[in-house]
């Protein structure tokens, strides 16, 4: 087991309080940080976040408090502390934190936060530490701190030339009060941020030297596979553990249950010395489930009820005006309903977790995208204070939301309190698809009246599908969901004088949760296509009716972007256009889909173009990346894959049924990102939710056929 120091016993041991410089930030909250040495936090007994520190030989380390999953923090934390601290960013060495919210503040990589949730703080944080050395070499050579400047890890005295490199003034500049302010750059100077550069995870996950939390080891580790109930929920009634326990290397077989938000999920573990005779051994389990006491849902069944939802009152959920009198008013009034299928995150990396309890401590390792998370809430299910759980992060083999859940974790822990040694719980691909959670599939009605003039004078969403916040221990299950209008442009709610959104809430035993894009994911696919058909009712081009009701400059100059590099106003009458315009996590983005008639019949994608506005930004070519991917991932879930249920059980169980997109099928895809300084907005799932209602709008642009269920088969399109 790892040694915990505590923070007088590191700063010793890593000679951290006077040979090397280290900050950090004195809150994780408040609005006006602090920046501070680790020697005055000592002293003063603060808990110190993004921390940087720079050693006698000038590298400089970052301890990275978010996870790495592909989404590349990894690259854009470093890029942001090189700019300011005026280094290379291969002289920027990254360590994974461990889970401290005391520390680090929020530490879930979600929600497309990590860049806009901290940039301004590790600006800040970096210039600091540039100031400080810079001061620190002016004290030496008795010049004034005007007279120097930091270039490429030195400081340069302007006049004589003289140069000290960072390594030299670290000591002295550990001892230096960090001062109250600092001047950031103009980011018409930056040199490392805003450039493509390449990304520093990439030669460690193709050497193999990166560690996901499959490559962990421990001393004595054992292994374990479970099988847990098929369908949820339900208990163990019987299994042969004497036969069982008898099999090669088999260690362990035990009844185990892990939570699963206010359910328990019930399984039988076997545990061995090797993962190989665990799965063999699991193989030979025979377990007989008690599943009475909760309905055994099929999808039929989920999506009548849900349909049947809709003709009821739902919770609203934001209102504007009186939509009623705006129908009365209208020339015209359209209504249509939408419905979008239950997804599986589909990890390449599926779940896996270390755990290590013993002597009243908890030590976890694994691919974890909430690790103070667990650190609070695990150790509370084990009845273990936050300091007596230590939370290492491994990289992930994706996430998608799916990686911030606390069931695996919390079963791993069991499991290893049970058996009194660490041991790695690891899921198959079939565990993984098929226990969820999962994305919430959804049915939408929308309703929206036109003036005379062509714009909208009232707008109706109702939204009737599973509740997340409806699972989680104590809801208040008349609580209406407040991401009914995730996704839908804020200029709308301006510009339209009369709406409405509410939800009606389904209940099943279905576990829902996150999934790439949360509810915009589903929402978008609605609203941009309803928006669509509001504009051919009105007669008026998809594009320029959407820039009638823009009230916000910013979704102007994204609208005019789009136009121009997909030649939207040139297209011809045998091509399909289609578009969609979202805004979520902080960020616009718009899409353009183009398809073609194939010659044997179907529908092929030629092109994509987006436009992604993040605002402040890092490195152009991982927004690139994040945005192919959320549109590779968005075409999965409309034209390939759905998690479907039989007698209340997932069908789909590995990618020989849940099928994913191909290379061959992947179309041309063409990203632009808008040049700005608005506030950092979210990039690794924005892209995500335009691109489905781009497609199908452009499938209807050239077949006149509408779409408005998912997922659907491009082959089967005339």
């Amino acid at each position: 087991m790892k040694t915990v120091y505590s923070r007088r016993d590191f700063i010793k041991a890593s000679g951290l309080s006077g040979a090397a410089l280290f900050l950090g930030i004195s809150s994780a909250s408040a609005k006006d940080v602090t920046v501070i040495t680790a020697a005055q936090a000592d002293s003063l007994g603060i808990e110190l976040n993004n921390w940087i520190s720079i050693d006698t030989t000038g590298l400089v380390t970052l301890i990275n408090h978010r996870s790495e999953m592909g989404q590349g923090s990894f690259q854009s934390v470093p890029q942001i502390i090189a700019e300011e601290l005026e280094v290379d960013i291969t002289q920027v060495k990254v360590v994974f934190a461990q889970g401290s919210q005391a520390k680090y503040g929020s530490q879930i990589t979600g929600g497309s936060s990590t860049i806009r949730g901290s940039y301004k703080q590790l600006l800040r944080l970096s210039a600091t530490a540039r100031e400080l050395l810079v001061q620190a070499a002016a004290n030496q050579w008795r010049v004034e701190k005007e007279t120097c400047y930091a270039e490429k890890g030195m400081v340069i005295h302007r006049p004589s030339g003289k140069k000290l490199g960072y390594g030299a003034l670290v000591s002295d500049a550990s001892k230096l009060t960090p001062p109250t302010s600092v001047r950031l750059k103009d980011p018409s100077t930056y040199k490392i941020l805003r450039q493509p550069l390449p990304r520093i995870d990439t030669p460690l996950k193709t050497n193999g030297q990166a560690i996901f939390g499959l490559d962990k080891k421990l001393p004595g580790m054992l292994y374990a596979m479970v099988e847990r109930n098929p369908r949820f929920s339900g208990k163990v009634k019987s299994f042969n553990e004497t036969e069982v326990k008898a099999l090669p290397g088999v260690r362990h077989v035990l009844k185990v249950e892990m939570a699963v938000f206010a359910t328990m999920r019930h399984g039988v573990a076997v545990v061995a010395d090797s993962l190989w005779a665990a799965m063999q051994a699991r193989k030979a389990l025979k377990v007989e489930w008690d599943d009475t006491g909760f309905p055994h849902h099929s999808t039929e069944q989920l999506y009548t009820r849900m349909r049947e939802d809709l003709k009821t009152k739902p919770l609203w959920f934001k209102a504007k005006g009186e939509v009623e009198k705006a129908w009365a008013k209208s020339s015209n009034v359209l209504e249509a309903v939408y419905e979008t299928p239950y997804e599986a995150h589909a990890c390449m990396e599926p779940l896996n977790c270390i755990a290590d309890f013993r002597n009243g401590k908890l030590e976890i390792w694994g691919p974890i995208q909430g690790p103070d998370w667990v650190q609070k809430d695990v150790g509370e299910m084990m009845g273990l204070k936050p300091e007596d759980v230590t939370v290492n992060m491994t990289f992930l083999g994706g996430g998608f939301g799916r990686k911030a859940f606390l069931d695996y974790p919390h079963e791993a822990a069991v499991i290893s309190k049970a058996i009194g040694a660490p041991v790695q719980v690891v899921w198959s691909r079939e565990d993984d698809m098929t226990q969820g959670p999962f994305r919430p599939g959804m049915v939408y009605q929308c309703k929206g009246g036109l003036t005379e003039g062509g714009t909208i004078a009232g707008f109706e969403a109702i939204m009737a599908g599973q509740n997340m916040g409806h699972q989680n221990p104590g809801a208040d299950k008349i609580a209406y969901n407040d991401s009914v209008t995730e996704g839908f442009p804020e200029t709308y709610l301006d510009s339209i004088p009369h709406y409405r959104f509410g939800d009606v809430p389904l209940e099943s035993p279905v576990p829902v949760m996150w999934w790439r894009s949360v509810y915009s994911s589903t929402n978008a696919f609605a609203y941009e296509s309803f928006m669509d058909e509001l504009a051919i009712a009105a007669g008026k081009d998809p594009l320029e009716f959407r820039k009638q009701h823009f009230w916000n400059g910013r979704f102007h100059a994204l609208a005019n972007r789009l136009a121009e590099v997909s030649g939207w106003h040139k297209r011809k009458p045998s091509e399909g256009y289609g578009i969609a315009i979202t805004e979520c996590f902080g960020s616009i983005v718009g899409e353009i889909a183009k398809v073609s008639r194939k010659p044997g019949g179907g529908i092929k994608i030629d092109k994509v173009w987006a436009v992604m506005d993040c605002g402040w930004y890092v490195n152009p070519d991982i927004i690139r990346a994040q945005v192919e991917g959320s549109i590779i991932m968005a075409l999965g879930a409309a034209v390939k894959h759905a998690t479907l249920f039989a007698d209340g059980k997932a069908v789909q169980k590995n990618f020989d049924t849940y099928k994913m997109p191909r290379i061959s099928e992947t179309p041309d895809i063409e990203v632009h990102v808008m040049d700005n300084e608005e506030k950092a907005g979210g990039v690794g799932e924005p892209g995500l939710p335009p691109c489905t209602p781009a497609l199908t709008n452009a499938i209807f642009d050239l077949t006149g056929k509408r779409i408005r269920v998912l997922p659907f088969s491009l082959d089967e399109i005339g």
